[in-house]
């Protein structure tokens, strides 16, 4: 691990200049894998690096745990770094669930997770909590919703069960060994989430993301509003408002790659309807949903008149909603938000 953390390092130094022109630095996430798995010293060494290199006007220092991380000790040490956000993967609560999933931690560790970091001194917590595992009812997805507002972590991000087929349960689904759930169940479960999670003061600011008023996450806000950010590391995303860049995931050809002063990504150009839209499907997908005066100042078109006839049909399908030149998708909607953006791209 410490030869990956001196490359990390070493890219970091490398692109400093990659968000040259926008805003200081709000936010920092380590997070796209076990980061927990870092020890103090190479997170501090991580840090040190940003510190020295980047411009940082700092709301919010957020790392991604496992509950089978958690020790007291361990948080601490957190907080004396300065993160001030906890995301835990918890996926369950439900035992079977945990199993089949394959996680490390069990039922207890997922509950006993929130109350070790709020006694650590964590007030901003985030919980990864994910629906559509096959039953033959809604109990088990009933349970976690009803256990996770009980703690009250204040924020909590939820997702679907995918099927990648390379993954070893993609194989089971073409091998017969595992039925999905039905697309119709799944969306039973989007609603029930929606309409429980706003029952306790939740507001889903983004269609995976609920907090309560206070407590949306910082990070999660600037990407779907488009914020350019960069990414470090082995499968890094990074976007500067021009381009995308993708760092190359094989950890050894990262390492090999840095070595040689090379950096390890392929990059993607986009135009202005490529940004526009990319814009469409980011904005879209939130309570701010589309500023089609924004898209009239900084790409010259008049959207809505553009996009009218499709526009309209969705208002009518209670799809859409068009609220002083913003377009927000419903509750309805929300189901449906990449087929709609589809249909407004440009």
């Amino acid at each position: 691990m410490d030869r990956m953390v001196q490359m990390i390092v070493k890219e970091l130094e490398i692109q400093k200049d990659y968000l040259e022109g926008h805003s200081r630095i709000k936010t920092v996430y380590f997070g796209g894998g076990t980061p927990s798995l870092l020890s103090f010293t190479e997170v501090e060494e991580i840090l040190d690096s940003i510190h020295k290199h980047y411009p940082l006007d700092l709301e919010e220092i957020t790392i991604e745990t496992n509950p089978d991380d958690l020790r007291v000790e361990v948080l601490q040490g957190y907080k004396r770094l300065g993160f001030d956000r906890l995301s835990i993967g918890i996926q369950s609560f439900d035992e079977r669930v945990l199993r089949f999933y394959n996680r490390a931690h069990n039922a207890r560790e997922s509950l006993e997770a929130i109350e070790k970091a709020k006694i650590a001194g964590f007030q901003k917590l985030s919980i990864d909590l994910m629906y559509g595992f096959p039953h033959p009812d809604h109990s088990i997805w009933e349970k976690d919703l009803e256990m996770a507002v009980s703690l009250d972590p204040g924020h909590i991000s939820s997702y679907a069960l995918t099927i990648e087929p390379n993954t070893a349960l993609g194989r089971w689904v073409r091998k017969g060994k595992f039925t999905p759930a039905s697309e119709d169940f799944v969306a039973e479960q989007f609603e029930a989430m929606q309409d429980r999670l706003e029952r306790y003061g939740y507001i889903q600011y983004e269609i995976s993301n609920f907090g309560k008023p206070w407590a949306f996450a910082v990070h999660n806000t600037n990407y779907w509003l488009g914020i350019p950010y960069l990414g470090v590391g082995p499968s890094a995303h990074s976007f500067n408002g021009t381009s995308r860049q993708y760092n190359v995931s094989n950890n050894v050809a990262y390492i090999k790659s840095l070595e040689k002063g090379l950096l390890p990504f392929e990059k993607e150009p986009l135009d202005s309807n490529d940004a526009l839209n990319e814009y469409l499907l980011t904005s879209l997908r939130t309570i701010w949903g589309v500023d089609t005066r924004m898209i009239r100042d900084r790409y010259g078109r008049n959207f809505v008149e553009e996009k009218e006839p499709h526009i309209r049909q969705l208002v009518l399908e209670g799809l859409l909603l068009e609220d002083e030149q913003r377009l927000i998708l419903t509750k309805k909607g929300k189901l449906l938000a990449d087929g709609i953006a589809l249909k407004l791209f440009v």
